[in-house]
């Protein structure tokens, strides 16, 4: 999921554009032979997975991560999470046959699972290509469908959980989104059309798993958090876990960002309602499919393009149309025609889903700020739904800790303590016990 806490292409959203950069590295085409995941002599699990080229990514159970490169002797050496800097780690691993690996001084072995490959058929008889991974042995276990965010690449390629979990007694449905990797079909934004999928995917999880599978439900992270509740409304599951996602719409969450990018660089609120002006036409403009809302987009930026806070203005997706002209945004209309519900409100399907969900979400997110929709969560569960909501100070976006950079720009430095041992009692139980790291969580009544 992240590379920098910056987005790859300038804070591509959860919602629209497509990168899932801050909790994930770009997946190599080929993965390594020596991605998986192990068990080191302490029994600590530690999961290897490919990135773009050479380089591959280590995520331990308690969140720790680093980003490993060959060195010229053979060995690999370890950066602190998405900082660039050495934390002083060195890996080795045998030949690929042996599945051995040494993790600094702890030697370890890659831990062996059942995986079975497959294609099914999503909404419409879209060919999608999905991957059961069941921890070895013939007893029934929980079982947990990932759902996309809103990156065009191939969850079966570096989604690491389809791993991580397996090696904690979890089995995993992973599949490419429509569009996507091994799957057919033209990529979409459509929230209702990807439940859809969702609910292919947990039919065929089933399927596979046959007497094996036990409790099943869903993990959605970012734009997949629209998508797991929706799923769950479709066709009841035993559970739904949303990370960092939103009980907002993709508009509001334009504007939510917008508003707190200001805030943080010390801007006024005039300044700052004058930014969401702009913010506002540049939605109107992206929402018509680039039909409709021009002149006052232009009117606009004419107005406030020299004033100081305008280089500050960035927003989800604001920014991407800020440079262009009508005729420049009318010409790349198609390449954004996704089928993105912008005004879809996610509070009616939450308040009909019977499901239990656990929504974890970082308090410091700025690319999904997380502010409006705790307080929108807290007020169901005041109403009685069966929503448990854990809030991380300090966590960004990916649910990752983060310094700043004298620049200003955030750097990942690993995921929120708590974040996986969470997600997984969840998964086990439908409840969390805790403590969580630095969580704070407010139960249903």
């Amino acid at each position: 999921m992240k590379n920098r806490i910056s987005l790859v292409i300038a804070a591509a959203c959860a919602a629209l554009l497509p990168a899932l950069a801050r909790a994930a590295d770009t997946p190599a085409a080929t993965p390594d032979c020596h991605v998986g995941a192990y068990r080191l002599a302490s029994g600590r699990i530690v999961d290897i997975a490919p990135t773009d080229g050479e380089p591959l990514r280590w995520r331990a159970w308690d969140g720790t991560t680093g980003l490993l490169k060959k060195t010229a002797a053979g060995d690999w050496t370890s950066t602190y999470g998405w900082t660039g800097r050495p934390d002083g780690i060195s890996v080795g691993f045998s030949d690929c046959a042996k599945g051995k690996i040494r993790f600094g001084q702890e030697p370890g072995r890659r831990i062996p699972l059942d995986v079975t490959e497959t294609r099914f058929q999503g909404q419409g008889d879209v060919p999608l290509a999905g991957r059961l991974v069941l921890p070895k042995g013939a007893g029934r276990v929980p079982i947990v469908v990932l759902i996309h965010g809103a990156e065009h690449d191939s969850a079966r390629d570096f989604y690491a959980f389809q791993r991580l979990f397996p090696a904690q007694g979890i089995g995993v449905f992973v599949y490419d989104k429509r569009g996507t990797g091994g799957s057919g079909g033209a990529y979409s934004q459509d929230f209702a059309l990807l439940a859809a999928d969702a609910v292919a995917a947990l039919h065929e999880a089933r399927r596979l798993a046959g007497p094996r599978a036990g409790r099943i439900g869903y993990q959605g992270g970012s734009q997949g958090g629209w998508v797991a509740p929706l799923a769950a409304l479709h066709e009841p599951v035993d559970f739904v876990i949303v990370s960092f996602g939103l009980a907002v719409s993709v508009i509001d969450e334009d504007q939510q960002e917008v508003a707190l990018e200001m805030a943080l660089k010390g801007h006024s609120a005039d300044d700052t309602r004058k930014a969401l002006e702009v913010a506002d036409a540049a939605e109107t403009v992206i929402a018509s499919r680039f039909t409709e809302g021009f002149q006052r987009f232009d009117e606009l930026r004419a107005r406030y393009k020299n004033e100081p806070w305008y280089k500050d203005l960035h927003g989800n997706y604001t920014w991407a149309l800020l440079p262009y002209s009508e005729a420049e945004l009318r010409e790349k209309a198609k390449a954004f025609d996704w089928g993105t519900p912008f005004h879809y409100d996610p509070m009616p399907t939450l308040k009909k889903v019977s499901t239990p969900q656990l929504w974890v979400l970082g308090r410091d997110d700025l690319e999904a700020p997380s502010a409006e929709t705790s307080r929108r969560l807290k007020g169901l569960i005041a109403q009685g739904r069966p929503i448990t909501l854990a809030l991380y100070p300090g966590a960004e976006h990916g649910m990752t800790e983060f310094e700043v950079a004298p620049d200003g720009e955030r750097l990942s430095t690993r995921f929120a303590p708590g974040y996986f041992q969470m997600m997984a009692d969840y998964i086990r139980t439908g409840r969390i016990a805790g403590p969580y790291g630095k969580s704070e969580v407010t139960r249903p009544k």
